[in-house]
């Protein structure tokens, strides 16, 4: 099994690289995440992979970091998800934000990525509830969110808030670590514009 390339950028597909390895140029399908981070061709990188091998087929997938990697694994334990779904959750999220995402059962952030229509987005949060891969830490504010919410799943208006946040350039541990805080201090019922307003001051502080 290959689990990790060290080479030259040989060239670039749309959802693929060329990485080569030694005059070997291996062929693997990244996330457009992935992509965006590596350099330019002829410049050396390291790619983690994950290596699929069927009767009719062997093909690499590359991610920039163990994180991503070991999300790509466990997104494509849920009934439905498969490689390129998976690559299509990390397009569009972070490990950390897809964390965070899981956290809070935030379907309509995992919903953004091509191919995850409603209802395959409800099995993803659902199935990968509490399911942190290993290399797939969860951010401090996720973690202090999680404890402020106790068993119970985030109410629309915190994920909401959480959504709000990092779509204003926060990081998600940065969000989830504010309304952590607000929620600790208001409890959970509190309305979304004022969750978003607090969190926002705290992020100010």
């Amino acid at each position: 099994m290959i689990a990790k390339l060290k080479g030259m950028v040989d060239g670039f597909g749309d959802d693929f690289v060329h990485l080569d390895v030694n005059g070997v140029v291996y062929e693997a399908f990244c996330s457009s995440k992935t992509l965006a981070a590596l350099p330019q061709v002829g410049h050396a990188t390291v790619l983690h992979i994950d290596m699929l091998v069927r009767e009719d087929l062997i093909r690499l997938y590359g991610f920039a970091s163990e994180a991503e990697k070991a999300w790509f694994m466990t997104l494509t334990t849920v009934q439905g998800v498969g490689a390129r779904v998976a690559l299509g959750v990390l397009s569009v999220l972070t490990p950390s934000e897809l964390a965070s995402a899981i956290a809070l059962q935030d379907r309509a952030m995992i919903g953004r990525a091509n191919g995850v229509g409603p209802k395959l987005a409800v099995r993803i949060v659902t199935e990968l509830k509490g399911k942190v891969p290993a290399g797939g830490a969860i951010d401090a504010g996720v973690l202090g969110l999680q404890a402020a919410l106790g068993d119970k799943v985030a109410a629309g208006n915190v994920a909401d808030a959480v959504s709000a946040l990092t779509n204003l350039g926060y990081s998600s541990a940065q969000a989830s670590a504010a309304v952590a805080r607000v929620i600790g201090r208001e409890g959970d019922d509190i309305a979304t514009d004022k969750l978003i307003r607090l969190g926002l001051r705290e992020l100010a502080t």
